[in-house]
């Protein structure tokens, strides 16, 4: 079955490398949700020796990790949890920010898993979370744009 073209697309910022532009495709957000778990579930898990508490996401009830680092001028984010959900979700945050500079991620549109909807599909407890990981990407990368060179 061929995947609904989305009435809500994600925008041209967004990238069309997958699973941006799979997600996209689909019109229901909760199809959206499944699709990316099933893409979390294909994903390494984050090695052992970098799962530990100076990388976890403060106040989850499960434990996330995410790990930021500056390559060439650009961002790279490494992220996981204990749950599927969150692993999907913040593994997402990871990649829809990935390979950007930090100024595009500062003046760039915020929440695509809000304009995905995915964002109604959760707990509360989930939702918080996921801001704070984002808060935390644009924070991250905010302090790399205040450096002086």
């Amino acid at each position: 079955m061929e995947p609904k073209t989305s009435s809500r697309p994600v925008e041209a910022a967004d990238r069309g490398d997958s699973p941006t532009a799979a997600l996209a495709a689909l019109k229901d957000p909760q199809a959206r949700l499944s699709w990316l778990v099933e893409w979390a579930r294909r994903q390494p898990a984050l090695p052992a020796e970098l799962r530990l508490d100076c990388h976890r996401v403060a106040g989850c009830q499960v434990r996330v990790w995410w790990i930021a680092e500056l390559r060439d001028g650009r961002c790279w984010f490494r992220t996981d949890s204990d749950a599927v959900t969150l692993k999907a979700l913040a593994g997402f945050l990871g990649h829809y920010y990935n390979g950007r500079r930090p100024s595009e991620i500062v003046t760039g549109p915020r929440s695509p898993l809000e304009r995905l909807g995915l964002y109604r599909q959760l707990a509360e407890s989930r939702q918080a979370t996921l801001h704070r990981i984002e808060d935390q990407i644009h924070t991250w990368a905010g302090s790399l744009e205040a450096r002086p060179d």
